[in-house]
């Protein structure tokens, strides 16, 4: 059976030229246009890459008009249910779900690797006590290659696996100590008795004076619960922003440390990993519930520069299934840590009335994933600045399986895109005098 192919042709000279249909397993061709250039002297133009595959990948599909995301093939909704973190983090990794066996060792070996280097402590006290917890992950993930370089030869598998792990495991650790440092409390170290999701509430709010864990205070369920459904939910998203960042980075074959603190400070951005920060925000801004019809007014008139933070998705046309599976932890959350808060009754409220309005309907504008996420680590007492960092340690598994799929291709290249030059044409110095 013959190739599908495209031709195009510049009207100018009439100059065509044929390129192959590229088809992947699933989801939307691609034109295969390498050769674009050299047989017909034009580049594409395609500001935010709206209409450019930038790689192949057997990682995560979405189907945005159908509201589909898999992991490896696997629904979203069945490994929420179903899975634990960890457990997503080997699939995204490895290709398949683990066994008992490969789950325990993946586990252990995890565990072997949370650790932070001891001199990494007097690190932190570089940083000013109310730095951005943000500004120190992306600094502290960075020099993680001054600290574990004798296995950074990153043309051996065993290397590149190892280097993965360890941002894995070490990622929580940097997390909960970059916000312990801000509240000036002495650091917690990980411990092998307690899962992912547990071992990183304890390092954030356990105390010398009063443990996290113990006969009143206990790691609660519900929390683990809920942090292994968003850090699931939040595991990988296709070609995103950040991703995309630690793929571009990977291909000048810069250590995987400084790929991943690249993909860390693309995320930092309010328009990417900071939306359920500013979710809250804007619930500040309304402040009452009878409000709400005025705020709702306001993100219908295109005049008005307010946006509803949370609702919609640029990927997702009809709805996202991530928000789907997060609103009924979010309900599970609140029943047992709201205590009343105004903020989530007018959370809730305005869900509500944005559901019914015959605009947002129409426009497909439902609730996304961080509208729920941010509420829900408001009621887990995460601060709002560790919120973008939340989504750090749940990506990271992401990242670090892009990272070990483009760096296994044998022929991969270093990422160069191309401009439309809108500047002066060639001109010669004027000396000062004549400026």
């Amino acid at each position: 059976m013959a190739q599908d192919k495209a031709t195009i042709t510049l009207e100018s000279s009439g100059q065509k030229a044929e390129f192959p249909i590229v088809k992947g397993s699933k989801g939307t061709p691609a034109v295969e246009i390498g050769t674009l250039h050299k047989q017909l002297g034009v580049f594409t133009y395609d500001p935010g890459f709206m209409s450019t595959a930038s790689c192949k990948s057997a990682i995560t599909y979405i189907d945005g008009e159908k509201g589909v995301l898999l992991y490896r093939g696997y629904p979203i909704e069945q490994l929420a249910k179903h899975s634990t973190f960890l457990e997503v983090a080997y699939l995204l990794m490895n290709g398949e779900l683990p066994t008992d066996d490969q789950l325990l060792a993946f586990t252990d070996e995890i565990n072997h690797h949370a650790m932070l280097h001891e001199a990494l402590r007097s690190f932190f006290d570089g940083f000013h006590y109310d730095a951005h917890p943000m500004a120190m992950m992306v600094g502290v993930m960075g020099s993680l290659s001054a600290f574990y370089h004798s296995e950074l030869n990153m043309d051996d598998p065993e290397h590149r696996r190892i280097s993965a792990m360890r941002m894995v495991a070490k990622v929580p650790t940097i997390a909960a100590a970059c916000y312990r440092h801000s509240a000036g409390w002495p650091f917690v170290y990980p411990r092998v008795d307690l899962g992912y999701c547990e071992n990183f509430l304890n390092m954030m709010f356990s105390l010398p004076s009063q443990k996290y864990i113990g006969v009143d205070h206990y790691i609660d369920p519900v929390a683990v619960k809920a942090l292994n459904i968003l850090f699931i939910l939040h595991a990988d998203h296709e070609q995103n922003a950040s991703t995309s960042t630690v793929r571009l980075a990977s291909s000048t074959g810069a250590n995987p440390y400084a790929c991943v603190a690249a993909g860390i400070s693309a995320l930092w951005g309010p328009a990417h990993g900071g939306a359920n920060e500013a979710v809250l925000s804007m619930l500040s801004e309304i402040g009452s519930a009878d409000r709400i019809p005025e705020f709702i007014a306001r993100a219908k008139d295109k005049n008005d520069p307010f946006r509803l933070m949370g609702f919609g998705h640029r990927v997702y046309k009809n709805f996202d299934p991530r928000a789907t599976i997060i609103r009924e932890t979010c309900y599970e959350v609140l029943e047992k840590y709201s205590n009343n808060d105004p903020l989530f009754e007018l959370a809730l409220a305005l869900e509500e009335h944005a559901l019914k309005d015959e605009y947002f309907i129409e426009k497909k504008l439902y609730p996304n994933v961080d509208f729920y996420s941010g509420i829900i680590y408001k009621a887990l007492k995460i601060p709002e600045d560790m919120f973008t960092v939340m989504f750090v340690i749940a990506r990271t598994a992401g990242w670090v399986s892009h990272w070990l799929e483009m760096m296994a291709e044998p022929n991969h290249r270093i990422g160069r895109p191309r401009q439309i030059y809108t500047g002066y044409d060639q001109r010669e110095y004027l000396p000062k005098d004549k400026r």
